[in-house]
């Protein structure tokens, strides 16, 4: 009896199996006479034909032949192959249903239905809540193609994306509603439209750490660089609140609540009621929150705690649209170095490279120290470098940990010195318009030469001081060959344009407006100027450098120059040669107003004073006392022509000739000029004009007196007679990734072969406003800037009635943070403060009586028209200078063309 009951609980779970594979005209075909399956008793049949019923945009035969049938094949019914047949349908996931039936069975032939229910395909996606930039990054990240499937798993992937997407961005409560719309125009196609509520960017409130002893929470918290907490200020909120509620005995249980308050304590407290960050970011992003705990592990690890760990982190809503983030530490023990044993050392011997490493025993355990140390330190020598700089480039250095006694720890040096390795090519690739022998010339690894990481780094930046490269993109791949012991060195650079234009309008102050127009070929080539064919589209690629410009506002200011200088004349030695010519047109009348304060305005009186300047200079590059530095020699002649122009009272028509032999020393390090972070910039700059008092023993303070007083005073300024000194420097401190502190002093004064006898009106010194960055509308004047006064505002005149100063200086600092590194637009904000002063007098000289000012500024360099920047300052001290307008304190816009030295 029992088995009876289970082979007919068999036989009727057979009969569902069958009739899951097929069915003869059940629900879908009506039975015929011909038609008669019986499922108890499976039978052979050949397949005489199959349809496709439901398919709306598949091709009947590829859904066959993924099916695994074909006309002809026998098949048992029931059997497996008609549920292996649905398998491989459904595996292609396009399918939303797949049933197989039996139409007709007539003479032992079988004629077969699949019968589909086809998945719809996307047509198109609707985005909206979002902008037209989320919009396009949004549709990147979905990969999302016209005719794909659509089904469960798809829309899922969708949300899932977007929501991530602006959840890295800062919106943890963005929500994500896709609805599915179907396509008039397509057959089986729909739209997926897609509505997001992004909501408001998730601020974290609170970021609290357990288990810290060592290290307070304040300073983890200056670790992590992107997660921070947002602005709050409740002090006076609960001080306030506390004077209402308490009656507290001492001033320590008013601020702490506790009997014995201690400094700690009221740090906690300020720290609880007050986070000043306004120039970081609060917002909440799980990558940068990721990093940032790596960042407390490596800070740990820098303070001798190797073993510190992350217990646990969460992250939980404290509010609508903020969130608390709690960290749990486990600092374990702090460790200290004990021996530092050195093996595999043949060249050097372990005294040399022991004091190399810098560290000792008892030193703090920071492995990030170690490393800096043995393979690359920025700010001074490294094991690796001491080997590296003598060819041993296969070198490699193995610290491994040999033994941990208590807090202290034993360290084994594991060298491999390898063989020297010689310079054998040198590869330079993605210079498309500057010639090889223009980057040849300033590489300092030679073939044939032995290998130094030295060297590399300095034409690194040689390179990067060229201007004509990307200086962010300036690859270096050496390519050992350890069979023979040489190495190729391949540069790769990517050009960036560095001609420039110059199309600008600006107030030169008593000219009006005044208009510019120059071209900067930083990358010229003379020789090509015939070979038409090498114009691309101008003459380019020999690294020489030619300059045009024109200024003018009408008739009455003009100014035209140009410059040419060829930085390697005659091709193998740096020997820069610079020839410049400039003519400058300065005419009364109409809206000219004269520097001079006595001097009004007129449109009846005609008058000019023009100067022409020819320059020829030759520079060079000095092996001493390093090759950072340089010499340079110029020979200066100026022709000032005076025609009715009132430069002094009895001095107003004739010819001013300076002919002054200039000789500059520097030194420049600096690592980028766009946007240097590291390095100095020095130079001593001394000008000598013939010392005609001297040769025709000749007396300036004599007055001059008469009738032909005029005459005279003409007779003496013929020839101008001074020496000057000009001193500049320049360094660059990195405080971070981005933000460079820069620091400047600038001093200057005249000098005279005879004492107290300096015989100029011009070449002045003139303290002011932005300097005019090279757009020197006051002529024969030395223009110094100094932000937060107005342009040229501090001239204070002798005893003559000149103006200008003979002795200056200035002091300046700048916080710049880069914005943008893009060669295409490199921004940077900057932060200042400074101070200066022009004295007329020696006597009157004092480098701490100074006019100071501070403020903020932007720069934009653009290579088409270089360096562009606008400085908001302000100006703390009043200018009561006589014969110049009364200016107190107060505020000064300022906008800036070019690089400026001073």
């Amino acid at each position: 009896m029992k088995q009876t009951g289970i082979l007919l609980v068999l036989m009727i779970l057979l009969s569902e199996a069958a009739f899951s594979q097929i069915g003869v005209g059940r629900r879908r075909t009506q039975p015929t006479p011909q038609q008669s399956i019986d499922y108890s008793n499976p039978q052979e049949y050949e397949i005489a034909e199959i349809t496709v019923a439901g398919n709306k945009g598949l091709d009947s035969n590829a859904i066959i032949s993924l099916s695994g049938l074909s006309v002809g094949d026998k098949i048992r019914v029931p059997g497996p192959t008609i549920s292996s047949a649905i398998k491989k349908l459904w595996k292609s996931r396009i399918l939303g249903d797949v049933s197989i039936s039996a139409s007709k069975i007539e003479d032992g032939k079988i004629y077969l239905t699949i019968n589909l229910a086809e998945k719809p395909r996307l047509s198109r996606i609707v985005l909206e809540g979002v902008n037209s930039s989320q919009e396009s990054e949004i549709n990147d990240d979905l990969t999302l193609i016209k005719g794909q499937i659509v089904d469960a798993a798809l829309i899922n992937r969708t949300r899932l994306t977007v929501q991530n997407f602006f959840i890295d961005k800062g919106y943890l409560n963005v929500e994500v509603d896709i609805q599915q719309q179907q396509d008039t125009l397509l057959n089986n196609a729909i739209t997926l439209n897609i509505d997001v509520d992004k909501g408001d960017k998730v601020k974290i409130k609170r970021i609290n750490f357990t288990g810290n002893e060592a290290i307070s929470g304040k300073k983890l918290k200056g670790k992590m660089k992107d997660t921070n907490e947002r602005v709050r200020f409740t002090l006076v909120k609960d001080l306030v609140n506390r004077v209402l509620h308490l009656k507290p005995k001492k001033v320590g249980n008013f601020i702490t609540k506790q009997e014995d308050a201690s400094l700690d304590d009221f740090k906690a407290y300020i720290n609880e009621h007050v986070k000043l960050n306004f120039f970081n970011g609060s917002k909440f992003i799980r990558d940068d929150f990721k990093t940032d705990k790596q960042a407390i592990i490596d800070f740990y690890n820098s303070r001798g705690y190797r073993d510190a760990a992350i217990v646990s982190d969460s992250v939980y809503k404290s509010g609508p649209n903020t969130v608390s983030v709690d960290i749990e530490v486990d600092e374990g023990q702090k460790y200290y170095f004990r021996d530092i044993i050195w093996t595999g050392n043949y060249v050097y011997d372990e005294n040399i490279l022991a004091r190399v490493l810098g560290i000792e025993k008892g030193d703090v355990y920071d492995m990030e120290n170690l490393n800096k140390r043995l393979n690359f330190n920025p700010t001074g020598d490294d094991v690796s470098s001491l080997y590296m700089d003598n060819g041993y480039l296969f070198f490699n250095v193995q610290p491994v940990e040999v033994r941990i006694d208590q807090d202290s720890i034993d360290v084994e040096m594991r060298i491999y010195e390898g063989e020297q390795a010689t310079i054998s090519k040198i590869i330079i690739t993605g210079n498309d318009r500057t010639n090889d022998h223009v980057i040849r010339r300033e590489i300092r690894t030679l073939p044939g030469q032995k290998f130094s990481r030295s060297d590399l780094i300095r034409t690194q930046r040689e390179l990067s001081q060229l201007g004509y490269f990307d200086p962010e993109q300036i690859g270096i791949n050496p390519i050992p060959n350890p069979a023979d012991g040489t190495v190729d060195i391949e540069y790769s650079l990517v050009e960036k344009p560095s001609d420039q234009i110059e199309l600008s309008g600006g107030w030169g102050g008593y000219y009006g407006f005044v208009g510019t127009l120059g071209l900067v070929f930083n990358n010229f080539s003379v020789r090509n100027i015939p070979h038409f064919d090498r114009w691309r589209p101008l003459p380019i690629g020999d690294g020489q450098k030619l300059s045009l410009r024109v200024q003018a506002n009408g008739r009455y200011f003009q100014s035209y120059s140009a410059t040419f200088a060829e930085p390697w004349l005659g091709g193998k030695k740096p020997n820069n040669l610079t020839i410049g010519l400039s003519k400058t047109i300065v005419r009364r009348g109409g809206n000219l107003y004269n520097p001079y304060s006595y001097y009004q305005p007129t449109s009846s009186v005609s008058g000019s004073l023009k100067l022409t300047n020819l320059s020829v200079g030759l520079g060079r590059r000095l092996k001493w006392p390093d090759d950072y530095f340089t010499m340079s020699n110029s020979l200066v002649y100026r022709l000032y022509d005076i025609n009715n122009y009132p430069i002094l009272t009895n001095f107003n028509k004739g010819t001013s000739n300076n002919l002054a032999l200039t000789n500059v020393i520097a030194r420049n390090s600096i690592d980028n000029p766009m946007f240097p972070r590291t390095g100095s910039s020095i130079s001593l700059e001394a000008s000598f004009t013939p010392p005609f008092s001297v040769l025709q023993d000749l007396d300036y303070t004599d007055p001059i007196t008469g009738s032909d007083i005029a005459d005279k005073t003409a007779e003496r300024y013929k020839w101008l007679e001074y020496h000057r000194w000009m001193f500049d420097a320049k360094h660059y401190t990195q405080l971070g990734k981005n933000l460079v502190l820069n620091t400047n002093i600038h001093f200057g004064f005249f000098g005279s072969y005879k004492d107290n006898q300096i015989n100029t009106p011009f070449e002045r010194f003139s303290l002011g406003g932005s300097g005019l960055a090279g757009q020197s509308f006051v002529v024969a004047q030395e223009i110094i800037g100094l932000r937060g006064y107005p342009d040229q505002s501090l001239q204070p005149s002798d005893e003559d009635g000149v103006r200008g100063g003979i002795a200056y200086n200035k002091f300046s600092a700048e916080l710049r943070y880069l914005v943008s590194p893009n060669p295409a637009a490199t921004i940077y904000v900057l932060g200042f403060v400074e101070g200066g002063n022009n004295f007329s007098d020696f006597n009157k000289y004092n480098p701490f009586d100074l006019y100071k000012s501070a403020g903020v500024g932007a720069r934009i360099f653009m290579p088409a028209f270089g360096l562009l920047g606008i400085d908001w300052g302000y100006g703390f001290d009043t200018i009561d200078i006589p014969g110049l307008d009364f200016r107190p304190p107060g505020p000064e816009f300022h906008f800036r063309i070019g690089q400026q030295i001073r």
